[in-house]
């Protein structure tokens, strides 16, 4: 697996066991001065130790993923009640700037679903982008309600991933629609065709995220907002064995940097193909990723 030049230094370590590593971040994002500003941040920058930047643009973005040691990084758009707060296009323009280094994820407006499906296929069919995320925190909806339907459906006629949030709340909000059993569960049961990446690990209802992906072949975990060495011992089992290629690496930058998420990558006992399919390989098959060698 390739890595990207700047970054080969910081991997030695990992190297130790004789793995390169192409690393992609499955979880990222380039925020806007609006995203930045929202209120609900200030609890997550907390939570995260991170202190409030002025702009994290994309130049910023290329030097902690070179930092990190990571290839490539699926940066996403956000909607949310209140208007969007990352759109498609300045997301699109990120990419086109950096075709080599970001892929882009949609955002689309939950209270219009005919218009979240036609921004859906614009993104996907006009942008190049490879999946669609929505946190249903942010909507106070879960993702068995009603209005998520017509995007699931749109997702499997374009052949991409739906992307969610699951699990606890970093920010002051309820976090029961992060749940994964009953919401995603029925979800799974209704749409056996459609791919569900569900980010942030599910923390406390681990258990629950781990029977859903045994359970359903199209479900997957990545550990976006989470340091590798602090994921719970019950991911860190499944993916030594049966899960290894069900769980992907995410940071959720820049609330985490690939640095801080993978300083202590050694310290949890990864063969080298576990390391493989979870930095990297993983995520190149779900969101169905050229290969950039």
């Amino acid at each position: 697996m390739r890595v990207a030049p700047r970054a080969a230094r910081s991997l030695d370590a990992r190297r130790e066991g004789g793995v390169g590593l192409d690393i992609i971040d499955a979880w990222a994002q380039l925020p806007t001065e609006r995203f930045m500003e929202q209120p609900w941040l200030e609890t997550l920058l907390r939570w995260t130790r991170q202190e409030r930047a002025g702009a994290y643009g994309a130049q910023s973005t290329v030097a902690a993923m070179d930092e990190g040691g990571v290839a490539r990084a699926l940066i996403c758009a956000w909607s949310s009640p209140n208007g969007m707060l990352i759109d498609n296009d300045e997301v699109a323009a990120a990419v086109s700037a950096h075709p080599d280094r970001f892929v882009g994820v949609a955002a689309v407006d939950l209270r219009r679903p005919a218009t979240a499906v036609r921004e859906l296929r614009r993104a996907v069919q006009e942008l190049g982008f490879v999946a669609v995320r929505i946190v249903p925190w942010l909507w106070n909806l879960p993702p068995n309600d009603r209005r998520y339907y017509p995007i699931f459906a749109a997702c499997v006629e374009l052949g991409i991933p739906f992307c969610t949030q699951i699990g606890h709340t970093g920010p002051l909000c309820p976090s029961e629609p992060g749940r994964p059993i009953p919401y995603l569960d029925d979800v799974l049961l209704e749409f056996p065709e459609l791919v569900v990446v569900g980010g942030h690990v599910g923390y406390p209802w681990v258990d629950e995220v781990i029977s859903l992906a045994t359970k359903y072949p199209n479900f997957y975990v990545d550990t976006s907002a989470y340091a590798v060495h602090r994921l719970p011992v019950q991911l860190l089992d499944y993916m030594r064995g049966r899960g290894r290629t069900r769980v992907m690496f995410g940071t959720n930058w820049p609330m985490l940097s690939a640095g801080r998420c993978l300083r202590q990558l050694a310290d949890v006992g990864f063969d080298r193909e576990t390391c493989e399919l979870f930095l990297g390989e993983n995520a190149a098959r779900v969101f169905k990723l050229p290969d950039s060698s």
